[in-house]
């Protein structure tokens, strides 16, 4: 189904396969949007989720895509993604984002999609002030359903690592000879620390299998990587970091016993956040439990000790129907 809101010229149609590099050019061009929105990135777990992705034209020409999935009677931000929303052109104005929004609900409250559910684009990803759809949700009353805390560097202007803790588990690190390496193999890290520590202390697996990771880096090498941290040639603690354009995120963080002694992550972190001082934020991710109404406070402490600040990831819940809020704003 495709909808025609021809008073405004807009059309929005829903994204099949042969559209892939017509998608992919809009996000690499866009003003809110980071390698995870790549067709690449997005189609990787296909077989999990029921895409229902989006593409809003005006006049005939590309003007926002949606990274979206269906199920049932909902549309949601991809949920196979850490973030999504709207994605907008670099030129996207205001009164163009309104339309392309309104139009978006009338679609969908067309197609019989009561709602949609949207986790925002953190703010430091932002390549350009996009905040049209924090505007335009209080406008159609959406829900606030979730909001999480994240914890980054702002390295405009740092700041310094004076916990004692840190400083210690750091020289702890030089004293035992901690080496860290950038890696393009993820196989020891994978199986010889995150796997069996995540298995060990949380009964979970890694969001992403060996297999799939490494079918990632394989299509964003500039944007995946891993460093891994070594004693005596064995492998005790790493990370792996997904690079944007404004910020390094710590996507997995995990050390073994031995790096836990021995500084491993202190050393790692440090390291870290002076090879990504050219980025304009370090993102060591959220420490939240329970949907964001709980907090890890020893993680987030740990995060903060590095220089660590935090920033909100929302969710929201909008009623299709409410689209007719809209009307009539402008005067």
């Amino acid at each position: 189904m495709n909808l025609k809101v021809l008073e405004d010229n807009y059309e929005i149609k829903i994204y099949d396969p042969s559209q892939k590099s017509l998608w992919d050019s809009f996000v690499k061009d866009s003003k809110n949007a980071t390698f995870l929105f790549y067709r690449d990135f997005m189609d990787y777990h296909s077989d999990r989720f029921t895409d229902h992705s989006l593409l809003i034209y005006k006049n005939e020409k590309l003007v926002a895509v949606l990274p979206a999935n269906i199920s049932n009677s909902e549309l949601h931000s991809h949920q196979g993604l850490s973030y999504g929303g709207l994605v907008l052109g670099n030129k996207s104005t205001f009164e163009e984002t309104f339309q392309v929004f309104k139009s978006l609900l009338i679609f969908l409250n067309e197609m019989g999609i009561e709602v949609l559910k949207l986790k925002l684009l953190p703010k430091i990803y932002h390549q350009l002030p996009s905040d049209e759809i924090d505007y335009l949700l209080f406008l159609v009353k959406a829900s606030l359903t979730r909001r999480d805390i994240t914890s980054c560097n702002f390295h405009e202007k740092p700041l310094k690592i004076t916990s004692s803790n840190r400083l210690r588990g750091i020289k702890k690190g030089v004293k035992n000879e901690l080496k860290v390496s950038e890696e393009i193999n993820f196989k020891s890290f994978w199986k010889e620390v995150l796997e069996p520590n995540l298995r060990q202390v949380h009964n979970q697996k890694p969001v992403h299998s060996l297999e799939e990771i490494e079918l990632l880096q394989s299509h964003f090498p500039d944007n995946i990587k891993q460093f891994n941290v070594f004693r005596n040639d064995e492998i005790v603690a790493g990370a792996t970091i997904f690079e944007t354009d404004t910020v390094a995120h710590a996507q997995y963080i995990s050390a073994n016993e031995i790096g836990r002694k021995k500084g491993g992550l202190d050393f790692l972190f440090n390291y870290l956040l002076q090879h990504f001082s050219h980025k304009k934020y370090f993102d060591f991710g959220i420490s939240n439990e329970a949907q964001g109404m709980k907090v890890n406070k020893g993680l987030l402490h740990w995060k903060e000790s590095f220089g660590g600040r935090s920033i909100v990831h929302d969710f929201y819940e909008i009623k299709t129907e409410n689209h007719h809020f809209l009307n009539d704003i402008f005067i």
